[in-house]
């Protein structure tokens, strides 16, 4: 029965998060789909090099969410109402300074971006118009990573699900009224997200103060200020953001190589990062999950819920993969459809469906044990495998480059089977021991 008590309570919180991470690529798959039917496949190219753009520069600051949600899980679990009022505001006071610093360093950055990644020029002129109009949503997106992370850490999976579907909402409605309507292209997409992010920031925020107040909590400016829990939010929040940059250098360099083969390979692509976004979204449910219940049951220092919350997260991840891996299997010549009409790029896409089948299964273990690093802010082992798995990465990309994309492919698969395996071997022989303590 208490095994059973740990699966409802693993789905209460995954389900919610599962159909919230599904509609992110979802709604970019509308994007793909718009553009994806425009006269050339430069269009397309440009949504995907927008993206890698803005990938680097917001997911580098996830550590607001992920922090956070760590942080407060632990807070949540020892039942420190101090702390738990405290986290949110001293997460929003480095959103505002770095979404400032994003803002003002916007051209260098779209600069360097583009001097990285080797596109097409009309892939890259409309890379440009899309940049720089969307970058404008930087201050929305970093502070609904802060409310996002304080709602998992509180066990409260409902909130960031009905944030979610708001924005998604606001955006697919935005995007098919630029560009359906109104007869734009890339800056109708850009336009649609900006709209949406601070429509959904406001959201967020009313939903946030609600539940501050409905629980009691206080505000206290000198909790907020402590210095030594101000360090320790910082030093976690280092080793998340190391982490991310490699992960998004692992992304960008997939993305950067894709593109140097032409625009065809970098819709190929593209298309297929759409069907692993949808996987890991998914399977991020459970990771999510894993965040808030490891981060709970480890502030609480209950290990038996700590070890039972590890293992029902682990088995649904591996339920959902493999059925995902089914469903590419027996029906990805015809998502194919659904993301383009060009027959060039479905028939260059074709031979590299198999990636695509394994890729679900190989990579449902990082997933997982990222949402448990996260929970109990073992961060630097985060950090450590990440920077082996991507140096094994590019050995093994340039081992492999003269066999082209599939080069890229095998590399990439690699590339999270190694992160699975070493947080694995670092969990077993230095989490429980070491780190525990942090």
């Amino acid at each position: 029965m208490k095994s059973l008590a740990h699966h409802k309570e693993a789905l209460r919180l995954a389900i919610p998060n599962i159909l919230s991470g599904l509609s992110v690529p979802l709604l970019s798959s509308v994007d793909t789909a718009l553009m994806g039917r425009q006269d050339s496949a430069a269009y397309l190219g440009a949504v995907g090099l927008g993206g890698v753009l803005f990938n680097f520069i917001y997911w580098n600051f996830g550590f607001l969410r992920m922090g956070t949600t760590g942080l407060v899980a632990q807070a949540f679990g020892r039942d420190d109402t101090i702390e738990i009022a405290a986290l949110p505001f001293r997460a929003l006071i480095i959103a505002l300074i770095g979404s400032a610093c994003v803002l003002l360093l916007q051209v260098p950055l779209l600069n360097i971006g583009l001097s990285l990644i080797e596109g097409s020029q009309e892939a890259e002129a409309l890379t440009r118009t899309y940049f720089s109009i969307r970058i404008w949503d930087a201050p929305a997106t970093m502070i609904l990573y802060v409310m996002m992370g304080w709602f998992f850490g509180m066990q409260d999976s409902i909130r960031p699900l009905i944030i979610t579907i708001f924005i998604n909402i606001v955006n697919l409605t935005s995007n098919i009224y630029f560009v359906q309507y109104q007869g734009l292209d890339v800056d109708g997409v850009a336009y649609g997200t900006l709209v949406a992010q601070y429509s959904g920031c406001a959201f967020a925020f009313i939903l946030f103060i609600h539940k501050f107040k409905s629980i009691d909590l206080q505000f206290h400016r000198k909790a907020v200020q402590s210095f030594s829990k101000f360090k320790h939010f910082l030093n976690v929040n280092r080793d998340i953001l190391l982490r991310t940059m490699m992960l998004l250098f692992v992304f960008g360099f997939f993305t950067a190589q894709s593109a140097a083969d032409g625009d065809v390979t970098l819709a190929v692509n593209q298309i297929f990062i759409q069907f692993i976004f949808l996987v890991s979204y998914g399977v991020d449910g459970f990771a999510y999950a894993a965040e808030s219940l490891t981060g709970k049951y480890f502030g609480a220092k209950n290990k038996i819920g700590l070890k039972k919350s590890i293992t029902v997260c682990f088995f649904w991840g591996f339920i959902l993969s493999a059925l995902a891996s089914i469903i590419y299997f027996l029906f990805g010549d015809q998502l194919l459809h659904v993301y383009t009409d060009q027959s060039d790029i479905i028939q260059a896409a074709l031979p590299y469906l198999p990636w695509i089948v394994a890729f679900p299964i190989v990579s449902v273990a990082c997933y997982i044990f990222d949402g448990i690093f996260i929970g109990i802010t073992a961060t630097k082992s985060l950090r450590n495998t990440m920077f082996i798995s991507t140096v094994l990465f590019l050995l093994t990309w340039l081992l492999t480059r003269q066999y082209g994309n599939h080069g890229l492919w095998i590399s990439l698969t690699l590339f999270v089977i190694m992160r699975g395996l070493f947080q694995w071997i670092w969990w077993k022989r230095n989490i429980p021991q070491t780190e525990a303590s942090q």
